[in-house]
């Protein structure tokens, strides 16, 4: 059952029943008086006027928005406080308009910001990118296959792939991005200070923990999130510009075998290996018939090529990425490139690197984190360094 409405709500519910029959001229003379006593605000008799349609409209966009009947009172003191016009509220407590403020800014089902908080950050956080100089990506995701959950699971299935979505945002972006649902089955990301690679690297991560965050509601239907990236200023420096590229993106994605456009592919090969068996008494596993392209030297134990890697590798190449081994010398690594099951390192001399290790990663977008690794194979590179590619320890 509906709650019944307040006193309040019934004659506020009739005030704008009654002043809508009355001239403008009236009706203005007649809010210049009500904004003073509510509000503490003094308007001329035209300010009234706008201000009450600018209200009502805004009362009509947050009850379609939010499928439910939204109260005068909320619609009011949205509008005067976006206005900078709402200093003393009479008409309600201090903790009851923070609530309202935050409602009226926040996806009801996923306790993202919603479309409107969107447009504002959009503009800011451009606005911040073109003063100093910075890099700002903007990520449109959308759920693949939504509608057949829907259809075959039911709404509430569907609302919770929803909640899980948003729920994995929130754990995977720093403190300085931004989550927003900004429609049914769309949401936005920015990220301040990010380039085109770092965004597509998280998109990854995030669709990743995505699939993995969906596996215990054992539905029939795979669905994951798809994206399209744009980065101001290589892609635009307009709102609408790189909304659109972004769209486009994500569309393109949809329907070229799911792999990111206008990004450069990453080779299909997992940084952690299959340990070499130990001596066996039968034969060992056949190897790989196409001859072996000319490349670096391998110490240690021989790696078999003849599967495709368990994971995707993302080149951290160009990037300060790096990693501290927190036992002995506490020495420092470069970071080539990084999996989901491994990362790879470079060292100028690994003799006295132990099979297994303590280290703390530094990548663009992660905190630091601090990991066991397992030394896996070894690779002399032509710049005299060797790389070392390692397995995560659980």
């Amino acid at each position: 059952m509906q709650p019944q409405p307040s006193s309040e709500e019934s004659y506020l519910d009739l005030l704008v029943e009654t002043l809508e029959g009355l001239e403008d001229s009236i009706r203005g003379q007649f809010l210049r008086q009500f904004f003073r006593t509510v509000a503490q605000i003094d308007v001329s008799e035209e300010q009234g006027n706008e201000y009450w349609v600018r209200i009502l409209r805004r009362r009509s966009d947050l009850a379609d928005s939010q499928g439910r009947k939204i109260s005068l009172k909320t619609a009011m003191v949205d509008v005067l406080s976006t206005a900078n016009f709402l200093r003393v509220p009479v008409l309600i407590e201090y903790d009851e308009l923070k609530k309202l403020q935050v409602n009226a800014a926040t996806d009801a089902l996923t306790g993202l910001h919603n479309r409107r908080l969107f447009d504002e950050y959009f503009e800011k956080e451009m606005n911040r990118a073109k003063r100093y100089g910075q890099q700002l990506a903007v990520v449109i995701l959308d759920l693949h296959k939504l509608k057949e959950v829907n259809d075959r699971h039911g709404h509430l299935q569907g609302d919770q792939v929803l909640q899980i979505a948003a729920a994995t945002l929130r754990r995977t972006l720093r403190s300085s991005d931004f989550a927003f649902r900004i429609g049914g089955d769309e949401f936005a990301v920015l990220l301040p200070q990010t380039d085109t690679e770092q965004a597509v690297t998280l998109c990854r991560r995030v669709r990743s923990q995505y699939e993995s965050e969906l596996a215990p509601l054992g539905l029939t239907i795979g669905v994951t999130l798809d994206f399209g990236v744009a980065v101001h200023p290589q892609d635009g420096d307009q709102k609408s510009t790189l909304m659109g590229l972004a769209d486009k993106r994500l569309y393109e994605l949809k329907h070229s075998g799911r792999t990111p456009p206008h990004v450069i592919p990453i080779e299909p090969q997992p940084i952690r290996e299959r340990e070499a068996p130990p001596a066996p008494a039968a034969p060992p596993a056949p190897r790989s018939t196409a001859p072996a392209a000319p490349g670096p030297s391998v110490v240690g134990p021989a790696v078999q090529h003849g599967d495709h890697r368990k994971w995707e590798r993302v080149s951290l190449a160009g990037t300060k990425a790096h990693a501290i081994l927190t036992e002995g010398s506490q020495k420092t690594a470069k970071v080539i490139d990084l999996s989901y099951g491994g990362v790879a390192l470079q060292f100028d001399k690994p003799e006295d690197l132990p099979s297994q290790f303590n280290a703390v990663l530094h990548v663009p977008i992660l905190p630091p984190v601090r990991v066991v690794l397992r030394k896996v194979h070894t690779v002399r590179m032509d710049s005299g360094r060797t790389r070392v590619g390692c397995s995560f320890v659980s």
